[in-house]
């Protein structure tokens, strides 16, 4: 088992910083708690963790399974949650991951899979402060979630910029295949995004409303602030997805538009050669006796003729912005 830290905190500061998990005590001490993170770990690994906290199966079972949804729920007096983690893979691919978290008045457990995302920068930024940490294991809780939520940031930005590109791009002309293609691998990374943060919003949406188990009255309000945090990476996710939804469409309706100006150019012009077509075609006929076939300037008037209708209707095609 990849144990990352595990450490004991007395009035917020550090009583053990390396917990022996097979001989110490259970914390007793009003104020004193264990923070143990660990990192993928198999189930035989939990079970000593299980064993030695008395964490419930279901929510072992939980922490288990990759993919689970966000959630959190009680288990007597110990609170269950589960978070979801998203980075940026690749250029525009999403690596999903979880942290599943065990809270307790004397401990806090955090279950890390799939997530390269450590919290030892937390962990540091809480300890340089212990009159904040003195105050109990829900207020690492809060540091988890609010630090997991501040991960989604990054990740928008990014894909922000890639749909701002595509978006100037579709103006210039309609999408290709592939940019077509790559819009829609992008929006369906995107509604599972929506997904995902969607359950990390009712969970936020839960500790900061509910009476749960191990969570003081007085951190509500902190959690709410992670609720708005959650809430407005979900936002962005949306409008982002709107966006490339919307990107084909205006995209369409541009090209429509070139479509319809060629298709407008090609119409003036067949009506302007279609002049002397037809007044050549007529005298082109060989019959003997036509009207006008022997004037002696026969030729020069039906040409004028011919040049000042054509000429009259290219300046009328002109008007209307056909030309």
């Amino acid at each position: 088992m990849t144990i990352v830290a595990a450490r004991r905190y007395l009035a917020g500061k550090v009583t053990d910083p390396a917990l022996d998990l097979e001989r110490c005590d259970l914390p007793a001490a009003d104020g004193e708690f264990d923070w143990i993170g660990v990192a993928d770990p198999t189930p035989a690994e939990l079970a000593l963790l299980q064993h030695r906290y008395g964490l419930h199966p279901l929510a072992i079972e939980d922490a288990l399974t990759r993919g689970s949804p966000a959630k959190a729920e009680a288990f007597g007096p110990m609170l269950f949650v589960m978070a979801c983690t998203a980075a940026l893979q690749d250029e525009e691919g999403i690596a999903y991951g979880q942290t599943a978290i065990f809270l307790d008045r004397h401990f806090i457990i955090t279950v890390r899979q799939g997530s390269a995302r450590a919290h030892t920068a937390l962990r540091q930024q809480l300890e340089a402060n212990p009159q904040r940490l003195a105050e109990g294991p829900d207020v690492v809780l809060h540091g988890l979630l609010d630090y997991l939520a501040d991960g989604y940031v990054p990740l928008l930005d990014k894909l922000d910029l890639a749909v701002e590109e595509m978006e100037e791009g579709a103006v210039a002309g309609f999408p290709d295949q592939a940019r077509i293609r790559r819009i829609f691998r992008l929006r369906r990374r995107l509604r599972r995004f929506e997904s995902n943060v969607g359950h990390m919003e009712e969970v936020a949406g839960k500790l900061a409303s509910a009476s749960l188990p191990a969570i003081d009255k007085k951190a509500r309000p902190y959690f709410n602030d992670i609720h708005d945090h959650v809430r407005h990476s979900l936002s962005r996710a949306r409008a982002l997805n709107d966006t490339l939804g919307s990107i084909v469409e205006v995209a369409s309706l541009l090209e429509q538009n070139r479509q319809g100006a060629i298709t407008r150019q090609l119409a003036a012009w067949a009506a302007i050669l279609g002049v002397p077509t037809a007044v050549a075609g007529i005298y082109g006929m060989n019959f003997d006796f036509m009207p006008e076939l022997r004037w002696h300037y026969g030729y020069f008037i039906i040409t004028g003729l011919m040049l000042t209708i054509c000429l009259s209707l290219y300046v009328r095609f002109r008007r209307i912005g056909w030309l």
